[in-house]
């Protein structure tokens, strides 16, 4: 008996298909489907980020061959040396033996209020600036409090595709979401797309990212004050999550206190929580450092149903000594030094943070172009009637494939990647690609794999 059918059935047809195809891919095709049959997975259209990584793990580990990996959203430039400084002069100065404010260092909380000013235009008092672990924590935080307001509604409003972790919280929490695809309700259609979910009088909380993960489309003003209007009509808080901070680089949002300002629904509405995260912009992911900025307006609400869950029935309070003291007593104490730092040189106009990170925006252009040529389509490609910038992600399709299938049939090219199925997006067929750790001298290879997917895969 051939020793294939030890990994079953499935083993033995994706053997036997691709010897009589008589393809040779960059990768082993029989150290792709052991590793596929061990691991498994089996719908990669469903699998999680980290699913695939430690699937792509083993075949490099197995085969020896390096891939071109696209699937984790993670920094691929060197964390800010400012921050780095920083925090080993509070490591040096007995810091960790130290509790931190869970309300965040007063510096910290100044340098977030200055920070917002400068680059989003906005006033918000330093009690509603708050250091998270995270902007996860921020969101994760944000969910549970909200979301409690009022106790005839407590549902979220998912303006899709999102970040599936997003979407996990969610459900740990037991929160009730309602969701849809941005894809085909762009400019004027979003007002209508909105109502029919908000009149239903569930909903409490609206929820998006912008530049958006995982289509880095990004909202038009026009947009955003639809969601602003809907938000004041509707009486619903929206928490943007604008962890790709500046980095739509069509426009350039490098400079403090003038115009243009980074996009935002606070420009026209004080309905809000922002959560800025300190991984993308910053490269300062590992030390779990987040910012989430509340409006002045929603810190001094009072909602008198929080008191079902906390000793506090305005919703500041509520959020930060009921749900993060919870959570996890303040957020560390020396990250919170060096972001203090980073932003201080920020806003003093003494380190251009989006200078530092446009390399993405350059990769992608490049990336996106290779792509392009060997018959792959942008899926997310238009934000209204302009191209989608270039930035940390973009999508692709082939022709003839869902997304599952294209995962799969890609890592015999040595090429990985996530779908966008577990994003909540409707279109199947695509793939969200991620630029940050694919080097520039990956580029030959991964234009020779591209070329070599297309001739074994000819478009009818």
């Amino acid at each position: 008996m051939d020793k294939s059918y030890i990994f079953g059935k499935n083993r033995l047809f994706q053997t036997i298909r691709k010897v009589k195809n008589m393809k040779i891919t960059p990768i082993d095709a029989e150290i792709v489907e052991r590793n596929m049959n061990e691991t498994r997975i089996g719908d990669l259209g469903i699998a999680s980020i980290r699913e695939i990584k430690r699937l792509v793990d083993f075949i490099e580990k197995d085969s020896g061959q390096k891939f071109v990996r696209m699937e984790m959203g993670i920094p691929g430039l060197a964390p800010v040396r400012i921050g780095i400084e920083a925090e080993k002069k509070a490591l040096d100065m007995g810091i960790p033996a130290i509790y931190p404010d869970i309300y965040g260092r007063a510096e910290l909380k100044t340098e977030i209020s200055r920070f917002v000013k400068l680059f989003l235009n906005i006033d918000v008092h330093i009690d509603s600036c708050i250091p998270t672990v995270g902007s996860m924590q921020g969101s994760f935080a944000s969910f549970m409090t909200l979301n409690r307001m009022h106790k005839e509604r407590g549902h979220t409003l998912l303006i899709n595709p999102g970040f599936p972790v997003h979407m996990q919280q969610l459900k740990i929490l037991g929160i009730e979401t309602h969701a849809f695809d941005v894809y085909n309700y762009r400019g004027e259609k979003l007002r209508d797309k909105l109502e029919s979910y908000l009149k239903e009088g569930k909903i409490s909380t609206i929820l998006y990212s912008n530049p958006n993960n995982p289509s880095w489309v990004c909202f038009t003003e026009k947009e955003l004050r639809i969601i602003a209007e809907m938000a004041d009509k509707y009486n619903v808080i929206i928490i943007e999550d604008l962890a790709y901070f500046g980095m739509d680089f069509r426009q350039d949002y490098s400079q403090p206190g003038e115009p243009p300002y980074q996009p935002s629904v606070a420009h026209y509405t004080d309905n809000y929580v922002l959560l800025i995260s300190s991984s993308k912009v910053f490269s300062y992911a590992g030390q779990r450092i987040g910012m989430m900025v509340i409006s002045d307006k929603i810190y001094h609400t009072e909602a008198p149903d929080l008191l079902r869950f906390y000793k506090f029935s305005k919703v500041g309070p509520a959020m930060v000594f009921g749900t993060l003291y919870s959570l996890s007593s303040g957020t560390a104490h020396t990250p919170q030094f060096a972001l203090t730092a980073i932003l201080k040189a920020v806003n003093n106009r003494e380190f251009n943070f989006v200078e530092e990170v446009r390399e993405y925006g350059e990769k992608a252009r490049i990336m996106k172009k290779l792509f392009v040529e060997n018959g792959f389509k942008i899926v997310y490609d238009k934000d209204e009637d302009k191209p989608v910038a270039d930035g940390f992600y973009f999508t692709f399709s082939y022709p003839g494939f869902t997304g599952g299938d294209l995962l799969k049939e890609m890592l015999y090219y040595g090429i990985s990647a996530i779908s966008l199925t577990i994003c909540g997006s409707e279109r199947h067929e695509g793939i969200r690609a991620c630029v940050s750790t694919v080097r520039r001298d990956q580029f030959p290879d991964l234009e020779y794999r591209l070329q070599k997917f297309s001739e074994d895969h000819p478009i009818k």
